[in-house]
């Protein structure tokens, strides 16, 4: 009979290592690479948080150098010295290896040179590969540490954390941008947002938040959209107005630019990252907005419902130009091309109460206050002429009563991308969905 216990405690090899000078270990790794220094070489191993230098000196557990292949995965055991040269201010001499495992074939690209240089059509097809590449692998732990972040912030600001339904029977922003599926002979979608269920729990808990796959069928190829992203969405109940989400986003940008300074700092410096100073968002209406473009840019917009993107960039640059925000908040959109969901403005309802939050040159973030009055609502939905009783499940939360609340969306693969300034959202998405590719 044998009996299961728990793990021990997770120590991360090179913490292990540098706290061991002068002292053996014993780890376990990849090589990922192998520089023949003649006399002698050093094998670099790939840990889970970065590459520790070895050092071999002729035979080793009956293995030459000649022995050792990038890809292997190996145990090692040797003698920790100060190295100050190496990486992280120390190498390891190695007194035995033990091969784990051998790959079947070369590595299709260079994983051991400090810059691969590979376009994404070559990236991407291979990313299983690719990833293990301590500047592409440093992306999404960066990546990671924004979502914990996020998570972090707002459970300590009383949110509690959801998981919503992926397969739907209605769109949550409606129109033919969405993805259909069969369903037990039934006619399903998948989930466009989770903001039906994240309006209905905010009923229930208050104040929630997400981080879910999110499903866009629309035909884009550009540098900027997905038609599969994480979404990072929060909802919250007993709001004054929109700015109470507005000033909820701008205190968790904050949260977690802090985290990941104190968790990423390795891989931010690798990746040489300029992380924005936030201190407070300025904030325009979409009209206003237009005026600034025309004053400051001698551009006249032609998009009577929404900002194209080359207009995102003219806002970006005018709030770093008058105040130093590389972020600015833009409201009051016209309310014709904003949700059903989203609340008009009492005093204009020409006008929404959505905004859109804009960073680099680009918008991240879509929000707002939604309707909580159920004759509102339904009349909303008469108004455009959508059929009310496709929606009933979504109304009752309405009909039974629901405080006023609002909440938005971040796409995490831009949040990341703006973050770290890539060109391309596929650099931030680990397997990238989009009109072209289902595999990896």
């Amino acid at each position: 009979m044998e009996f299961i216990k728990t793990p021990e405690q997770y120590v991360d090899a090179i913490a292990l290592a540098s706290d061991s000078i002068g002292r053996e270990v014993t780890l376990r790794g990849t090589i990922h690479r192998v520089r023949d220094m003649s006399e002698f070489a050093f094998v670099v191993i790939r840990v889970s948080t970065g590459l520790i230098q070895c050092m071999m000196s002729g035979e080793v557990s009956g293995l030459t150098k000649a022995d050792l292949k990038d890809g292997m995965a190996v145990e090692i055991t040797g003698t920790v010295r100060e190295e100050v040269r190496a990486e992280h201010g120390f190498e390891i001499v190695l007194s035995a290896v033990t091969i784990l495992s051998k790959p079947a074939e070369p590595m299709p690209v260079p994983l051991g040179k400090k810059y691969m240089g590979l376009t994404l059509d070559v990236d991407l097809p291979l990313r299983p590969i690719t990833l293990r590449h301590p500047m592409k692998r440093a992306v999404f732990r960066i990546q990671g540490a924004i979502a914990d972040g996020f998570a972090e912030y707002m459970i300590k600001q009383g949110f509690v954390h959801i998981h919503t339904p992926k397969i739907v029977s209605a769109g949550a922003e409606g129109g033919a941008n969405i993805f259909k599926l069969d369903y037990f002979g039934q006619q399903a979608y998948l989930a466009q947002s989770p903001q039906f269920y994240k309006q209905y729990t905010a009923g229930i808990f208050g104040r929630v938040f997400e981080i879910g796959s999110v499903y866009r069928a629309e035909r884009h190829n550009t540098s900027r959209h997905l038609n599969e992203y994480i979404g990072l969405d929060f909802e919250m109940a007993y709001i004054d107005s929109m700015y109470d989400v507005m000033a909820m986003e701008t205190g968790m940008l904050k949260y977690v630019v802090q985290y990941l300074k104190d968790h990423c700092a390795e891989e931010l410096s690798m990746l040489k990252a300029d992380l924005p100073e936030i201190k407070e968002i300025p904030t325009v209406t979409f009209d206003e907005a237009k005026q600034i473009m025309l004053d400051k840019f001698g551009h006249k917009s032609k998009n009577r419902y929404d900002l194209n993107p080359d207009e995102e960039v003219m806002m970006c640059k005018w709030a770093q130009d008058e105040y130093g925000s590389e972020f600015v908040f833009v409201t009051h959109f016209p309310s014709a091309k904003r949700p059903f969901y989203a609340m008009d403005d009492p005093e204009n309802p020409k006008y929404a109460l959505s905004f859109d939050l804009l960073f680099r040159g680009l918008e991240i973030t879509t929000g707002g206050q939604r309707i909580h009055d159920y004759n509102e609502q339904i009349q909303k939905l008469r108004d455009r002429k959508m059929d009310e009783t496709l929606f009933e499940s979504f109304t009752m939360m309405h009909k039974y009563g629901m405080p006023p609340h609002g909440g938005l969306g971040i796409g995490l693969e831009r949040l990341t991308m703006q973050f770290l300034k890539q060109n391309n959202i596929r650099e931030a998405s680990m397997f990238p969905r989009d009109m072209t590719r289902l595999v990896p």
